[in-house]
């Protein structure tokens, strides 16, 4: 493949064509296209050291240097794997030796973190300060790109179809996944984004969502910065802020979760907040309520929803905002050069017209696969489709609604859980004899999880105690919200744990929740 698609010349075609424009607005700081194209470029020099096709881990919050990263890192070949600041420091060495990477940049807040990571890990990769090798300091005289000159080149190695990313996604064995996304996905993702919920060079996008997620970059950023609108990037979400930043900085567009959206709605100030400036919003990661959706309506704000998953880079399915309130609860059509089908969960068999199967999605934007299991991508990407786990319905119209998850996952605040990966951690206590994690509603984050605990004779164990445990090993977005110690736990007639029976008994809907649909619940 050539390299027309790749994704390193992106900003370099800015810093020429726009130089003055803000890139970014940091807290009040403007940093144009031609400052950003700068740092970019000396971060390339500082890890020149590298060569194309190593691992970059980031482990840091939301920064400009991180942009100015994976924009380096790009033009480099080099794969970019963005770390979960939120994970324990043995789910990050996990990551960290599943990737091999060669240099783990860390933010300043996130060097003991890093340390603990990599001081856990086999690689063991070196650690360097990401001001270090991203700084932006300097760059107030920075110029543009002068006339004549051709952008710099990305390596020759650089490919379309060179991985860009590994993004880590729980996986249902127990252990992630790295999901490889490569410069073309990228370009594909995004492309196919600015059709369905397009980006204007007038836009100024609010960023809240954290790097390490693919949304972090394939949703809104990545597509502001190609086409040189202004991105106001957070370093973590608050509501009153964001009130705030909405009206003082006059925000176009930004994107969340249904939680984002609803802790807006409940802090003080939204009714009289002055959102004028939006011309629309995005959520993904599950439905939005209806009641919900009907308190942004009233305020005037339009609605864009829609339904992806990293390994198609995300985005899948998107629904405007004109039909929202004719369509809730769907997460809408595919977007431009997206193929979706279903397929009968048992069989296999695409199903034609009005049906319900496994949600298959086809297109430039599914990803190469996950890093070093051949295994797990023969699996997901079987028969050519990129197999997503989701069970959804289609209606006579084409528009499709996500109706539970076959792979047991939930969501909770919009970050994905697995229960498996959660159980591999219980199960390892000395004192567990067998667990079940399942998905409870919650009404301040949609989902949690509760683990239902089958303690080995002899031995005791409080939920203090398993709570704790879990603490030290997961992320606290996993750490169930309830544990239950049960004699044992319910079986099917083929001696397989019933889950089902599990949140039958545990599943107590949420107040205003107005479904028993998973789906709906997750939005809550």
């Amino acid at each position: 493949m050539g390299q027309d698609l790749t994704i390193g010349r992106w900003l370099c075609d800015r810093a020429r064509a726009t130089p003055a424009r803000t890139a970014i607005d940091w807290d009040g700081r403007k940093i144009t296209y031609a400052e950003l194209h700068s740092a970019s470029h000396r971060c390339r020099g500082e890890l020149a050291s590298l060569d194309p096709g190593d691992r970059v881990a980031v482990l840091a919050g939301n920064c400009p240097e991180y942009v100015a990263t994976v924009f380096a890192a790009a033009m480099a070949g080099l794969v970019v794997v963005p770390l979960n600041w939120r994970q324990s420091p043995a789910e990050l060495a996990f990551q960290v030796d599943d990737c091999g990477a060669s240099l783990l940049l860390a933010e300043e807040p996130q060097t003991a973190l890093a340390g603990a990571a990599v001081f856990a890990s086999r690689v063991r990769p070196r650690i360097v300060a990401l001001a270090d090798v991203a700084s932006l300091s300097g760059t107030e005289d920075a110029v543009p790109v002068p006339l004549g000159v051709v952008c710099t080149a990305p390596s020759p190695e650089v490919a379309d179809d060179s991985a860009l990313f590994v993004l880590y996604t729980s996986g249902t064995t127990g252990k992630p996944k790295g999901a490889v996304l490569s410069h073309a996905n990228v370009f594909w993702t995004n492309l196919c984004f600015d059709r369905m919920a397009d980006v204007t060079s007038d836009d100024v996008v609010l960023q809240v969502l954290p790097q390490f997620h693919v949304g972090g970059w394939n949703c809104q950023p990545l597509l502001a910065w190609w086409k040189g609108a202004t991105v106001v990037l957070e370093r973590s979400f608050d509501a009153v802020r964001t009130l705030h930043l909405v009206a003082e900085r006059r925000v176009t567009t930004m994107m969340g979760v249904p939680a984002n959206y609803q802790f807006l709605a409940a802090a003080d100030g939204f009714e009289g907040a002055d959102l004028s400036s939006l011309r629309y919003v995005l959520v993904g990661g599950a439905p939005m309520p209806e009641r919900l959706l009907a308190r942004w309506g009233a305020r005037g704000v339009r609605i864009v929803q829609g339904y992806g998953l990293t390994e198609a880079s995300p985005n899948v399915l998107c629904l405007p905002a004109e039909e929202a309130s004719r369509r809730l609860g769907f997460a809408g059509k595919p977007y431009p050069h997206v193929d979706v089908a279903l397929a009968d969960p048992v069989s296999g068999e695409l199903l034609e017209g009005e049906a319900t199967g496994e949600l298959l999605v086809r297109g430039p934007n599914v990803f190469l696969g996950y890093w070093g299991n051949p295994a797990a991508t023969a699996e997901a990407l079987r028969g050519g489709w990129l197999h997503t786990g989701d069970v959804a319905e289609r209606d006579a119209e084409g528009f499709f609604r996500i109706r539970d998850r076959i792979k047991d996952l939930y969501i909770s605040g919009g970050e994905n859980v697995y229960p498996a990966e959660i159980e591999t951690v219980i199960a390892a206590h000395p004192a567990v004899h067998e667990v079940a994690v399942v998905a409870v509603p919650d009404e301040r984050w949609g989902e949690a999880g509760l683990a239902a605990v089958v303690v080995r004779p002899g031995h005791r164990l409080s939920e203090e105690e398993a709570r704790s445990w879990c603490a030290a090993r997961l992320g606290a977005y996993k750490v169930p919200r309830e544990f239950r110690f049960l004699d044992a736990l319910p079986r099917s007639a083929m001696n397989k744990v019933a889950k089902s029976e599990l949140r039958t008994r545990y599943a107590v809907p949420a107040p205003g929740a107005g479904s028993t649909d998973s789906a709906q619940r997750a939005a809550t």
